[in-house]
């Protein structure tokens, strides 16, 4: 297994155009599963070919195991890639498919026979070996392409995108099985996607990118619980986040949050400046109210209605804002409701500048 760690890492494809890695620092530890999230265009791709070898770096350096290997051929950095398209060979069985890298290798036929038979239990593969690739499932071609992938035994193992094109059953399942082999292999992973829950739920660290840059890194509930930015909050989480702008307003020495024409005092905890701000609160961390204790006075638009929870729609003045609550909470439609917010889960960020813009042409 290999540590990795990355310094300025820059990434230029074209000169003089804008970057598309802008000089970003990280670590990994031998044996660590991190994922590497954002939006399409980020920069998570090309951070991830700079690692294996598949693209040149511009400036900055990275380093296995304090080694640098900036020069050092892709072949010959014992880095193993899955991407999403499975890259099989149609014509040869899986169990050759699998069996492919250790062939090229020069291993001896037993010993291609034990390993191919070893990873195609713990993959469960073994019923499918002498199938052709043509005949398997999407799920099950993916697995073939993860084992031929792991039977080398790479020092570092990248998966781009592995499963975004499966079904919601499959990428469930496909979830389990990566989350099995790191367990059982320990080898350092890389796991790039613009899916958060693929990240929130593998991941022991993530990487969070935006424009070519490293926005935060840490573990899935720092991500979730603490965004640095109005952006993280944003990208994490499912439903996502409510945004709501207003403004911190010192009412006799005590910091309140203004909006819709309703204010309620923020907790002594809540870091705060007078000015415009966006308050930042998940669904889950909203609960219903009365009109005796409340935070926010909103409206009911519409439920929709998922069994085991609501989620509620409601309009705090022009904002609007979901919220989490049991199955049996079914409130009519414009009926009046009263929010109330976790005090240890209230977020503030500077105000949306788009915002900001378009409040002073109005005034």
């Amino acid at each position: 297994m290999a540590s990795i760690q990355a310094e300025r890492l820059v990434k230029r494809y074209n000169p003089g155009a804008p970057p598309a890695v802008t000089g970003i620092d990280f670590e990994i530890a031998d044996g660590e599963f991190v994922a590497i999230l954002g939006p399409s265009g980020c920069g998570k791709s090309s951070t991830m070919r700079m690692i294996a070898g598949l693209e040149t770096i511009t400036e900055g350096t990275i380093r296995f195991d304090g080694k640098l290997v900036n020069e050092v051929r892709a072949r010959e950095r014992k880095v193993a890639m899955s991407f999403e398209s499975y890259a099989l060979y149609p014509t040869i069985s899986v169990y050759e498919n699998i069996a492919f890298p250790l062939r090229c290798r020069g291993e001896s036929s037993v010993e291609i026979d034990r390993q191919v038979r070893q990873i195609a239990e713990t993959m469960e593969l073994a019923p499918l070996l002498g199938r052709r690739t043509k005949e398997l499932s999407s799920g099950q071609a993916q697995r073939v392409g993860l084992a031929r992938a792991l039977i080398r035994r790479p020092t570092v193992f990248l998966l781009d995108e592995p499963i975004s094109h499966l079904d919601t059953r499959q990428r469930y399942r496909m979830r389990q099985f990566i989350k099995s082999i790191h367990r059982d292999f320990r080898t350092t992973m890389i796991y790039v996607t613009h899916d958060q829950e693929e990240a929130m739920a593998l991941a022991d660290r993530i990487i969070v990118m935006s424009h070519g840059d490293i926005q935060q890194i840490g573990t899935p509930e720092e991500i979730y619980e603490r965004p640095v930015n109005a952006f993280v909050a944003g990208f994490v989480g499912e439903p996502p986040i409510n945004f709501i702008d207003g403004e911190v307003l010192v009412q006799d020495g005590e910091f309140h949050f203004a909006t819709a024409g309703q204010s309620f005092l923020l907790p002594h905890k809540v870091q705060a400046t007078p000015g415009r701000m966006r308050l930042a609160v998940r669904p889950a961390w909203l609960s219903l109210g009365s009109e005796a204790d409340h935070h926010l006075r909103a409206t009911h638009f519409v439920t929709e209605r998922l069994q085991d929870h609501n989620i509620l729609v409601v309009d705090v003045g022009r904002t609007r804002v979901t919220l989490l609550t049991d199955p049996t909470v079914v409130p009519q439609d414009g009926q009046n409701l009263y929010l109330r917010l976790d005090p240890d889960r209230i977020l503030l960020y500077p105000p949306d500048r788009s915002q900001v813009a378009a409040d002073d042409d109005d005034s």
